[in-house]
């Protein structure tokens, strides 16, 4: 490679089921770590009171996302629980393109998508310690359809062996450090190229 060649950022796509505390790693980790920014989501979803349009996700109308579908905006997009969510093509690209690495929190669907699309992007599963523990959560957060979601948790979890990495969320703290620690061994492999 060219010394005056920039490496490209990494393709990093944080996955697992809802409620498993995927957000909250991210979060950790970006407040403490400058290489690496967040990819902003779209979704048809209705909007929490404590998210923000344009930091949590971009929230849009179902007619508007499926607009964007048509003109080929999203890398990839899924249809969750009867909501629709989408990665911007552009946003990643430039992000890459800067040799920032990039951050997705995505359904595990979706990551593997991305995996398709983007071969050299590098996949860490949110593992929950238990489908009891995260029925809870579910719960405890005020979520609708839980036996929908736990359904599907199931699915999701028997996908995991197509990551790289699995980080068990049993102890906030453990869990952290494990995440810390395969994102550094991420980009200690990392090329400077994104094949995307």
């Amino acid at each position: 490679m060219d010394v005056n060649e920039k490496k490209k950022g990494v393709l990093i796509v944080v996955s697992g089921p809802s409620g498993v505390g995927k957000s909250t790693l991210i979060d950790s980790f970006l407040a403490e770590d400058a290489e690496s920014e967040f990819s902003i989501s779209y979704t048809t979803r209705q909007k929490r009171p404590h998210e923000e349009d344009g930091t949590d996700y971009y929230f849009t109308n179902e007619s508007t996302f499926k607009g964007l579908i048509e003109k080929g905006y999203f890398l990839e997009w899924e249809n969750v629980h009867g909501n629709y969510y989408g990665t911007p093509r552009g946003e990643i690209m430039s992000i890459l393109e800067k040799g920032k690495d990039i951050i997705l929190d995505i359904d595990v669907k979706g990551a593997l998508k991305i995996k398709g699309q983007c071969p050299a992007s590098r996949l860490i599963f949110i593992e929950p310690p238990s489908v009891d523990a995260l029925k809870t959560r579910l719960v405890f957060r005020g979520e609708k359809d839980i036996e929908t979601r736990m359904r599907r948790v199931e699915e999701e979890i028997a996908l995991k062996g197509q990551f790289g990495y699995t980080v068990m969320n049993d102890d906030l703290g453990r869990a952290y450090t494990t995440f810390r620690n395969a994102i550094a061994d991420i980009r200690r492999q990392k090329d400077g190229t994104n094949n995307c």
